[in-house]
């Protein structure tokens, strides 16, 4: 084929159409700045920086000397966080609570375990919340969650796997296990005159729950594979009562009794040779039980009392600090460097002139905006995720070194931490550029950045009753969200507000807000850029 009178085009022409060379040449532009680079660098000393020395600010005692007198360090035999209680990892790394009152037996193999809760009933404690937690002055009441059936765990150590099938004190008979999973079974509440029937069934590594009201008839509520299970493992009768936030005078400890009559395991009718353990009892653990007791009866029933839970564990009953509580300050700090970064990217061309060379070379304006957009979103995310990750580590090292409490969270939560940092600062980097696209002007679009995405969160977390929950509901400050850690369960009845340490909406629910606020800004800074001159 002949090619040689095939025009060429000329060079200011080549690549107009192309998206790949304008992102190399907007890239070119910002990497052969020399003060933007030295400003994503100072961004990330920045966040490494603060974060470090707040967490470094935050001193709670130091790691010498023997546990205090009635409380406990955060593992058993450290002499470190003392004052602090130890928290239970369960089966999948997350934070639990996990006593209770336990009689148990041995169960090597495949077997069953059937029994008949007849009563279940409870006391709530009057005391002051100034006083240790007892159960010295009560009322009658019995918690929502306060739970009471047969448990199958592969061992009395906290945290481990575990099924149950109960009774509760508002929320019908449930089949649950390891910490996070609940299916509802028979609903109402256990009476002399309305019993509840309820057996666990083990074959293998799969477990599954029953209840009935007759003991003739039986419905499955629920299954559970425990992968790894070993051959003998425990089974018994449990009781368990949580704290209870049933007014708004705070939580106070609560304690259940519940009898258990025609008790059987693989058929045999006897619990006489059954032993009894308070699981999470000592000084040291989460969730003391209190008022833990067993009454055996000659017609095979056992009456057996206890208070804790079984459960999620909630950062605001231990204390301490975590990811999310170190990291935020060093964020901010790292993402008001990057709004001036992102909006320099944009007016300094405006500022000087170039923006009409830019837009000559390249008539398709969009294709600059999304560049620069590109561009600048990949910088900031990459500066929020070193920045947050570096920050993590050395901040909960000096909280460790002070003596701080960390609450536990598994490689998941801190992971989505860190790489939720990144795409926080990163989205807002997309927006305030947008922001400046339409402003021109960098003090403009600068100002308008910090009010718009800093100014939210600060004012947010100092507000008082709804106001902050509105702020990180629906305005920018909703991005933050991503920070959260502190796990949210129905099993769990505690008041997941603000002020206890929760943010109001799930984190990729809250980044979710945040992207939209960035694609509003782009889409008005496209219908800007293309109806208006250079």
């Amino acid at each position: 084929m002949n090619t040689s009178n095939t025009p060429s085009m000329p060079p200011n022409e080549v690549g107009r159409g192309s998206f790949i060379p304008v992102l190399r040449s907007e890239w070119t532009k910002f990497r052969t700045v020399r003060g933007w680079g030295i400003g994503v660098l100072a961004a990330v000393l920045l966040c490494v920086g603060f974060t470090f020395l707040v967490a470094n600010g935050n001193n709670e005692g130091g790691c010498t000397g023997p546990p205090a007198p009635g409380s406990g360090p955060n593992s058993p035999g450290s002499n470190c966080y003392v004052g602090h209680p130890f928290v239970p990892i369960g089966p999948n790394g997350e934070a639990v609570a996990d006593s209770y009152s336990y009689v148990h037996h041995r169960l090597t193999g495949n077997g069953t375990v059937t029994v008949q809760v007849t009563s279940l009933t409870g006391v709530i404690s009057t005391s002051p919340a100034s006083e240790a937690p007892s159960l010295t002055r009560t009322k009658p009441g019995l918690a929502q969650w306060a739970k009471a059936g047969i448990l199958l765990t592969s061992s009395a150590k906290q945290g481990s796997p575990y099924a149950a099938v109960m009774a509760t004190g508002g929320h019908g008979v449930n089949w649950q296990y390891n910490y996070t999973h609940d299916q509802s079974g028979l609903p109402g509440a256990v009476t002399n005159s309305s019993p509840r029937w309820l057996r666990l069934t083990r074959n293998g590594n799969t477990l599954v729950g029953y209840d009935s009201t007759n003991g003739t008839t039986w419905l499955e509520i629920g299954t559970a594979r425990l992968a790894g299970l070993p051959a003998t493992v425990n089974i018994g009768l449990f009781v368990t009562s949580p704290v209870t936030f049933q007014s708004t005078s705070g939580g106070a400890p609560t304690a259940a009794t519940a009898t258990f009559d025609h008790i059987t395991m693989n058929g045999r009718a006897t619990v006489a040779d059954w032993k009894s353990t308070s699981v999470g009892s000592g000084p040291r653990d989460y969730y003391p039980t209190l008022g833990a007791s067993t009454t055996r009866r000659p017609d095979n029933g056992v009456v057996l009392s206890g208070s804790g839970d079984i459960s999620l564990a909630v950062n605001p009953l231990a204390g301490g600090d975590d990811a999310s509580s170190i990291v935020w300050f060093g964020l901010l700090v790292a993402l008001i460097m990057i709004i001036v970064i992102a909006t320099m990217f944009i007016t300094v061309e405006y500022r000087r002139g170039l923006i009409r060379t830019t837009f000559t070379a390249t008539h398709r304006r969009g294709f600059v905006l999304s560049t620069k957009a590109i561009i600048i979103g990949v910088v900031a995310f990459v500066v929020g995720t070193l920045g947050s990750a570096a920050g993590v580590a050395l901040g909960e090292h000096a909280l460790k070194n002070n003596g701080n409490f960390i609450f536990p969270a598994n490689t998941f939560t801190v992971t989505r931490v860190i790489f939720g940092s990144g795409a926080l600062v990163g989205v807002s980097a997309v927006a305030v550029l947008a922001i400046a696209t339409i402003l021109r002007k960098s003090a403009s679009a600068v100002t308008a950045g910090i009010v718009v995405f800093v100014l939210p969160y600060v004012i947010g977390s100092i507000a008082t009753g709804g106001v902050g929950t509105w702020l990180f509901r629906l305005t920018p400050a909703a991005g933050f969200d991503v920070l959260g850690t502190l796990p949210r369960s129905t099993l769990v009845n505690f008041p997941q507000t603000m002020a206890n340490g929760y943010y109001p909406l799930a984190p990729w629910a809250g980044l979710a807000v945040l992207c939209a606020y960035a694609a509003l800004a782009l889409a008005m800074a496209f219908f800007v850029l293309r109806r208006r001159d250079a």
